[in-house]
């Protein structure tokens, strides 16, 4: 099943995941953790091939929180270190795909080594408009809103900004997402039923859809199910339903 987007004027153009259940994926199967990461890594793969034939421009993708560092050691180092083989193995595909890439969250806790890459990777893919994939790492809600908050504090004691002027659009502006539209769907996979510090600001009016694969299991099949049953909702946007 492929979602068109010039059939359906409804089809989300950006879509943002919660990629959730790697883990207990692997675990549920006897094996360790970090396997269902990298298994996860190739449902990104898919699921990045398929997104401009179903009429997503833009991917918004959840790979870690401010809150999982209080995972095992293990883990967490497991994790960096296959972000930083994702990006060294995916730089020249991505780049064949026309696949603009650019990392959102708190880069100063992360490894000098990985945030060269990073920074590499974005400056890469700088020109190219196929898809946008926007990976959020060390990232959470409530931690990017206290930087914004932080970042205009600092503007109105330098006199550039009136506090009377500070609107939606100027908090919207100093978020990480501030080159982005807003979501019009998030995803959660493994059947949990959390936003888990995701996009609060910028998902006030996104749909959003729960599903019950863990995200290895998430397949472009799948993918093309959850965008032809939110196509087909009606977005108001606080507004009464159209008669």
């Amino acid at each position: 099943m492929v979602v068109d987007k010039k059939s359906n004027l409804n089809t989300p153009l950006h879509v943002a995941v919660i990629m959730d259940g790697n883990g207990r994926w692997a675990t549920s199967r006897g094996l360790q953790r970090l396997i269902g990461h990298r298994r996860g890594v190739d449902r990104v793969r898919d699921v990045v091939r398929v997104c401009p034939d179903y009429g997503v421009k833009y991917l918004t993708l959840f790979a870690f929180s401010t809150e999982n560092w209080k995972r095992s050691e293990e883990e967490v180092v497991g994790l960096m270190r296959l972000f930083k083989r994702y990006i060294q193995a995916e730089a020249t595909k991505l780049m064949a795909d026309k696949v603009r890439v650019r990392f959102i969250g708190d880069r100063t806790r992360l490894d000098k080594d990985l945030r060269d890459l990073m920074l590499a990777l974005e400056q890469q893919t700088a020109e190219n408009d196929h898809l946008h994939m926007t990976v959020a790492i060390n990232y959470g809600g409530r931690d990017e809103l206290k930087r914004a908050t932080q970042a205009i504090a600092r503007q109105v004691q330098a006199g550039t900004l009136d506090p009377s002027e500070i609107d939606e659009v100027t908090i919207s502006q100093n978020l990480d997402t501030s080159f982005l539209p807003d979501p019009d769907l998030v995803i959660r996979t493994s059947g949990e039923f959390r936003t888990s510090n995701f996009l609060p600001w910028q998902s006030t009016y996104s749909e959003y859809a729960f599903v019950q694969e863990e995200w290895p299991d998430f397949t472009p099949g799948i993918f093309a199910r959850v965008l032809e049953d939110v196509s087909s909702r009606e977005r108001r946007f606080g507004r009464v339903a159209a008669q």
